[in-house]
């Protein structure tokens, strides 16, 4: 089977496509046939070597596929052919792809294999970081960055559907465009406005009460001025490069709050946790009232164009790999 490798740290030059032996799914796992494979900005992190307790050369990227059972292990009761999605953990990159069967999820006749594969980290995080960290209430302002990349599209269209008033930074008109026709009502070009001036003038100088921050660095700090007494900024990625840096004694008198979330540690820690809100996604999708934004797809011979593509800010929505 073709596979895409990580041989070394460094650009989108280091991903090498190569032949490998279809891997046997041991015991609890079953084997997909990829279809689509969902390509992620921590992927890009880990393939720079910048991403904390990330997987060490040589490895497959790749996180999350969509495709159809091809073979079960031991104890696994699983139809050949079936139409799932799975969170892979790593591997993805591939014409295969092993999974634990309890990470499955059935793909819809509806949606396409590149829908699904866009379904997992992005919604999952975004609901996560509204709901079950964020603690987002009806009525409550949320300031959502890169709002319309793959987690951003998602958080606007639940943070929206649970009735709050959403702000959403973007770096082209194109993709605020797309923010506001999701459900973003104050769309705002970071490249030309200081989205701290926007914020105080739409809320009086109130503030908002959540901000989703992927961005880390001077973004992060910028977000912390926007927030209002009691508001609460939940962490979730660092696209930047630099981390946030807290300043305590802010939050102590400024009431304020600073969360962290990510998705895989999670995931392994109270996994009930996050996959409680599946039900209520897949609903929400089969009704129309959600949409997974597939933006660019890539063959998978072109994984390193897909990852540039990302670092580049060219994307909106989500990329996948179509072996």
């Amino acid at each position: 089977m073709r596979t895409v490798q990580v041989t070394e740290f460094g650009d989108s030059g280091v991903l090498d496509v190569t032949d490998a032996e279809k891997p046997d799914p041991g015991p609890g796992e079953v084997r997909i046939e990829v279809e689509a494979a969902g390509v992620n900005f921590a992927d890009v992190m880990q393939r720079q070597g910048n991403y904390v307790g990330g997987p060490e050369p040589t490895y497959v990227p790749g996180m999350e596929v969509a495709g159809t059972v091809d073979a079960a292990g031991e104890g696994v009761e699983r139809e050949e052919g079936s139409r799932v999605v799975a969170m892979t953990g790593r591997g993805g990159y591939a014409e295969y792809a092993l999974a634990d069967a309890d990470s499955l999820f059935e793909v819809p006749e509806a949606m396409s294999f590149a829908e699904a594969a866009g379904f997992p980290v992005q919604f999952l995080t975004a609901h996560a970081v509204l709901h079950e960290w964020g603690g987002l209430e009806a009525g409550e302002r949320v300031l959502i960055h890169a709002a319309a990349g793959g987690v951003g599209t998602a958080a606007v269209q639940l943070a929206s559907a649970a009735g709050a008033e959403v702000f959403g930074t973007a770096s082209t008109d194109e993709k605020l465009e797309l923010a506001e026709r999701l459900g973003c009502d104050h769309p705002i070009n970071y490249v030309e406005e200081d989205f701290r001036e926007v914020v105080a003038e739409e809320t009086d100088e109130e503030g908002v009460d959540l901000v989703l921050d992927g961005v880390g660095g001077e973004t992060f700090a910028r977000s912390l001025d926007v927030l209002s007494h009691f508001g609460r900024v939940v962490a979730y990625g660092a696209a930047s490069g630099e981390p946030g840096e807290v300043d305590t004694t802010r939050l102590l008198f400024e009431n304020k709050s600073v969360i962290g979330f990510h998705l895989g540690n999670s995931l392994q820690r109270n996994p009930q946790r996050i996959l409680q809100s599946v039900p209520e996604l897949q609903q929400m999708l089969a009704d129309g009232d959600l949409e997974v934004v597939v933006g660019q797809r890539f063959d998978l011979e072109d994984a390193a164009d897909a990852h540039a593509a990302i670092e580049n800010r060219e994307t909106v929505g989500k990329v996948v790999l179509e072996p």
